[in-house]
C-alpha cells in the first residue's frame, strides 16, 4: 500500500515513511523522523528530531514532537523519542525528547491516548494503555506504568513515579510517587484509596480486589511506623503478586516519598 502526502506538506527526503502512511495538509516531517505503517497525520502536525512513531498511530492538528527539551542543562546532544503502536495524540499535544546529560530517550508504550493540550516533558517513560486527559502536564523524567489514567488539568512533578493501574484525579498536583493501584486527588495530591473502578473495568476478580483492600488497610493503618507496616504486609502477602507489586514499588526507591492518605503520616 502506498503512502499519501498532501501537496501542502513538507516531508524531508531522508524521513522514513512506511506503507499506508497518510500525511494531511500543512504538516512538517523532519529528516530523522520514522513513521510506521498506517500512521496518520491529520493536518498541521510538526515532527522534528529523532522521532520514531509506531504503526497505526494517529496525530491530530498542532501536535508537536521532537523539538529540543525545555531544559537549560541540555546542550544539544543526540536525543530521541520512541512511540509504540496504536497511540492517539489529539490537538495541541507536545512531546519532548530526552536530554544529553541524562536519559536520552523519551518513551511511550502502545495504545496510549493523549487528549487535547497535554504535555510530556523530557525523559518521560510511559507504559501501555495510558490515558492522559485534557490539559494534563507531565514534568521531566517522570515514570508512568501501564493502565494509568491522569485526570484533566492534573500536573505531575518532575522525577515522580506513578505505578501500574493508578488513577490521578482531575486538577490534582502530584509531587510524590503514586503506588500501583492507588487513586490520588487534591492539591497537593493525597492518596484517597485504591482505583477500584479501574480494577473492576479491567476484569480483576473480587478476591484479588479484596486482598488488595486488606493490604491497603495494613499499609496505611495508624498503628506503628510506615516501615513496620511495609514489613508486615510483605510477610502477610509474600505470595500475592499484586500486593507485592505495591511493596516492591515502595521499597525500590526508599529515597522517594509517596502520596499518603490526607490525615496520615509517612514515618
Amino acid at each position: 500500500m502506498s503512502s499519501y502526502v498532501h501537496s501542502s506538506s513538507y516531508v524531508d527526503k531522508k524521513a522514513i515513511i512506511a506503507d499506508g502512511v497518510s500525511i494531511g495538509p500543512f504538516c512538517i516531517v523532519g529528516p530523522d523522523v520514522k513513521l510506521g505503517n498506517n500512521v496518520e497525520l491529520v493536518a498541521q502536525v510538526n515532527l522534528s528530531g529523532t522521532t520514531s512513531i509506531g504503526k497505526d498511530c494517529k496525530l491530530y492538528p498542532f501536535v508537536s514532537m521532537g523539538h529540543p527539551p525545555q531544559d537549560i542543562k541540555h546542550k544539544g546532544g543526540a536525543v530521541s523519542i520512541e512511540i509504540g503502536e496504536r497511540c492517539v495524540f489529539r490537538e495541541n499535544v507536545n512531546i519532548h525528547p530526552g536530554v544529553d546529560y541524562g536519559e536520552a530517550v523519551t518513551r511511550i508504550g502502545n495504545d496510549c491516548y493523549f487528549m487535547v493540550g497535554t504535555h510530556l516533558a523530557h525523559e518521560g517513560q510511559m507504559g501501555d494503555n495510558v490515558i492522559i486527559s485534557n490539559g494534563a502536564q507531565i514534568g521531566g523524567n517522570v515514570k508512568i506504568g501501564n493502565h494509568v489514567v491522569l485526570g484533566g488539568l492534573s500536573a505531575i512533578h518532575q522525577h515522580t513515579r506513578i505505578g501500574n493501574h493508578a488513577f490521578v484525579g482531575g486538577m490534582a498536583t502530584v509531587t510524590k510517587d503514586v503506588i500501583p493501584y492507588g487513586s490520588v486527588i487534591g492539591n497537593k495530591a493525597h492518596l484517597s484509596g485504591l482505583n477500584i473502578i479501574g480494577l473492576k473495568r479491567r476484569g480483576y476478580s473480587r478476591e484479588t480486589i479484596s486482598h488488595l483492600r486488606s493490604a491497603y488497610r495494613m499499609l496505611f493503618a495508624q498503628e506503628g511506623t510506615f516501615s513496620e507496616r511495609i514489613s508486615d504486609a510483605e510477610s502477610a502477602y509474600s505470595n500475592n503478586k499484586h500486593v507485592m507489586e505495591i511493596v516492591n514499588f515502595i521499597n525500590s526507591q526508599k529515597n522517594r516519598r509517596i502520596c499518603m492518605p490526607a490525615s496520615w503520616k509517612q514515618s
